[in-house]
């Protein structure tokens, strides 16, 4: 019997590459999105990759506790992995509030009604940001999770905590409605699907470096603007961990397929999905410029509220418990984001 995963925020960047992988490991999944940071170019384009035009596509806010609990009236959902949140650090450090109300309340709706339908597996999509300025890097699973920097790396603290404290309640209750949890702590993910058909195409100006390095070396924008040159880092800009977004769709599928196949060690367990290789920012434009033969109109301004000096993550628990590693190289990276920056200018055209 096919299990059938739903996936929160599913037509936007990552969730439609986590769609994809689901689908090509057998999996049914349900797209649920209300498209308020993308279109149906990346859902069109999972069509297309997986051959696949039956997928399940409800238009939907995470936010509408009736709506979510009518969605799971509706499919019988093993497992929920959840991207339905708002995403940038700089515009949750000037719109809290937002972020807040959204990002926490999509989550408790999601845990509310995954309870009441018998319980479920919940894989949350959490981030970086939870360990704040981190003391002592590489960051390994135990490393203390220092204050936020940023309103958006609070409600990943706070929907972590959730998700723990849920997950701990349902099993003391006993069977019905237990809840499994597993949070996946994000470093950068970046690139786009080898196919080109999928990548990251944000509402208006982006948030992330690398979708405006693309839309800036297409001739959409006019100048990049790097945040700081006077971190105190080898280069003065930030450093990061930037992960393959197909790497790191590929580890959601492992950790799915851990909670439904009763491998967990423990009801609620975290993981770090990076490549544990730093790399600033001034590198990463760098390389996009040489791998790609292309010339960067760039200039560094001030330094951005919210952003932490440097971070990059201890992968060897991920390694070895779920049997997953980051595969692609940068360069490979970079390569396939220039080629979706360009797919997208082709079908603009037309």
């Amino acid at each position: 019997m096919k299990k059938t995963v739903l996936v929160s925020g599913g037509a936007g960047y990552i969730g439609s590459h986590v769609t994809v992988e689901l689908i090509e490991a057998g999996y049914d999944v349900v797209v649920a999105d209300n498209m308020s940071n993308c279109d149906m170019t990346c859902f069109e384009g999972v069509k297309k990759i997986t051959g696949r035009e039956d997928i399940p596509f409800v238009k939907m806010d995470f936010c509408d506790a009736a709506a979510v609990e009518d969605l799971f009236g509706r499919f019988k959902i093993d497992a929920v992995i959840h991207f339905a949140a708002f995403k940038a650090v700089g515009e949750s450090v000037a719109k809290p509030v937002m972020y807040y109300k959204n990002n926490l309340g999509s989550f408790l709706n999601v845990l509310e009604a995954a309870q009441a339908h018998g319980g479920c597996n919940v894989l949350f999509s959490s981030s970086a940001t939870v360990y704040g300025e981190a003391e002592k890097l590489p960051v390994t699973e135990q490393s203390p999770r220092l204050p936020a920097t940023s309103p958006y790396g609070n409600t990943k603290q706070i929907c972590e905590d959730i998700l723990r404290d849920t997950v701990k309640a349902t099993h003391a209750a006993g069977a019905t409605g237990a809840i499994n949890g597993i949070a996946l702590r994000y470093f950068n993910p970046i690139g786009a699907h080898p196919s080109a058909l999928i990548g990251e195409l944000p509402r208006g100006v982006p948030n992330n470096l690398v979708p405006f390095i693309t839309q800036t070396a297409i001739g959409k924008r006019e100048c990049l603007s790097i945040f700081g040159n006077d971190y105190p880092t080898p280069d003065g800009t930030c450093l990061r961990d930037y992960i393959d977004v197909v790497d790191l769709a590929k580890a959601h599928v492992v950790a799915v397929a851990r909670m439904l196949n009763g491998k967990m060690k423990a009801d609620y367990e975290i993981f770090n999905v990076g490549t544990g290789r730093p790399v600033s920012v001034a590198e990463l434009v760098n390389s996009f410029e040489k791998v790609n033969g292309v010339k960067l109109n760039y200039r560094f301004v001030d330094r951005r509220p919210g952003d932490v000096t440097a971070i990059w993550a201890e992968t060897s628990l991920a390694n070895e418990e779920l049997g997953w590693k980051a595969e692609r190289s940068v360069e490979q990276t970079l390569a396939s984001a220039w080629a979706w920056e360009k797919h997208i200018a082709e079908s603009n055209k037309k």
